[in-house]
């Protein structure tokens, strides 16, 4: 039933029902602007009367976070998904938030162009909900992650400010960084609309090849030894996990034809004691593959590449102390996502003792658990100013309250 929060708001929206739920929490209602003034006006609405507001793109990262202190309406981009403009000549693209990162991709392609990134579920995420939780899949080896491809943000302040950030062009240095700032910031310090990308050509080919290796450690020095070559992949990542023996290394290779069959070849030189698995490119799926129902707990280990089989075989052991099964794959520039059987306070709090200080957050927990824990860990001297900067940006905490680091 659609019925007016306020009349002088002038945006219209539909009544919450459970499939809008977030994190056990009810919202009243779901706003959709149709423009960036409608957004302006709602917010400034909610923030004057100190209503708590969730963003909501596709949904599909709805979780990441803390558990939020309240959730009093759910504010959508689901009508913010054009393509505004596409200017292949200068290889940038400008698109509203609520696009899916898969129709960007699509439209992009007409023009043999590409968004050279490759988040979880890119048929629902959004290219803001990939901005806001700063999601980089394994293409980041070879193109950076998502501040390196974001030009510049047309967004809204939580008092209903519409505010610009960066340019439309790749060499850009006037003013304040906001969208370096917006990435990551899980929608606590203002609500995209607009983001502006360099884009990069689509490849001629691609090609993948896997190796099976009998250790963690022997996939780890491969990997190394590729990264101290000439070779250059687009991508690398180690898989592993309880029930096989030994692990896998996947590497991607994109360029002109002649080009990747030479790498390939050397690459297949390079890993000779290794056997070769197979040449499938479905295994740069196994990332979202860790998302199934099996896996209860989901977290993402930061370290340096060097350390990539240390830290899984760390979290191994105490996953085997808590009788736990255990998934893991390993993006070769030092993340590895890892999904587990079973969900504790206590085995994140192992998990993160035995990794000695090196990031660990969670991404997925059962709502009993992540009443126990902070799922971002320690933030260490950095929150002062994370806390700073939230005060200026959204003094009221209308925006997802307690959602980021800290509680912020």
């Amino acid at each position: 039933m659609e019925f007016d929060l306020d009349q002088q708001m002038g945006v219209r929206a539909l009544k919450a029902e459970p499939r809008d739920m977030v994190e056990g929490l009810m919202p009243r209602a779901v706003v959709e602007p149709e423009d960036a003034e409608g957004v302006a006006r709602f917010l400034g609405w909610a923030s004057r009367r100190g209503q708590r507001v969730v963003v909501r793109g596709g949904g599909t990262k709805l979780h990441w976070g803390n558990l939020p202190e309240a959730v009093d309406l759910i504010l959508s981009t689901a009508r913010f998904d054009r393509l505004v403009e596409h200017a292949w000549a200068d290889m940038t693209a400008t698109v509203e938030a609520g696009c899916t990162v898969a129709a960007l991709q699509r439209q992009l392609a007409a023009r043999g162009q590409r968004l050279a990134l490759d988040p979880l579920f890119a048929e629902r995420a959004t290219v803001g909900g990939v901005i806001a939780t700063n999601d980089s899949g394994a293409l980041r080896l070879r193109f950076g992650a998502v501040r390196d491809h974001l030009l510049g943000v047309r967004l809204v302040l939580a008092d209903g400010t519409i505010a610009r950030g960066g340019g439309k062009v790749v060499k850009n240095v006037a003013g304040y960084d906001l969208p370096k700032l917006m990435t990551g910031a899980l929608g606590t310090l203002g609500v995209i609309i607009e983001a502006t990308f360099r884009l990069y050509p689509l490849p001629a080919s691609t090609r993948t090849v896997s190796f099976a290796l009998d250790s963690l450690r022997r996939a780890n020095e491969l990997a190394l030894a590729i990264f101290d070559s000439t070779l250059a992949p687009a991508s690398m990542q180690v898989r592993a996990e309880a029930r096989a023996a030994g692990a896998m290394l996947d590497v991607r290779f994109e360029g002109p034809p002649a080009a990747v069959d030479a790498q390939l070849r050397r690459v297949r030189a390079l890993g000779q004691a290794a056997r070769v698995a197979g040449e499938d490119d479905g295994v740069w799926r196994a990332r979202e593959e860790l998302w199934g129902e099996a896996n209860v707990l989901i977290c993402k280990l930061s370290v340096l590449r060097s350390q990539l089989a240390e830290a899984i075989e760390r979290a191994a052991r105490v996953a085997e102390r808590h009788q736990t099964q255990w998934r893991a794959v390993a993006q070769a520039f030092g993340v590895i996502t890892m999904a587990f059987s079973r969900a504790t306070a206590e085995l994140i709090a192992e998990l993160r003792a035995a990794l000695e200080g090196a990031s660990c957050v969670v991404l997925r927990a059962p709502l009993e658990v992540k009443r126990q824990v902070d799922v971002w860990g320690s933030a260490g001297d950095a929150l002062p100013l994370m806390r700073r900067l939230r005060e200026q940006f959204d003094p009221q905490r209308t925006l997802n309250p307690g959602r980021f680091v800290g509680g912020i």
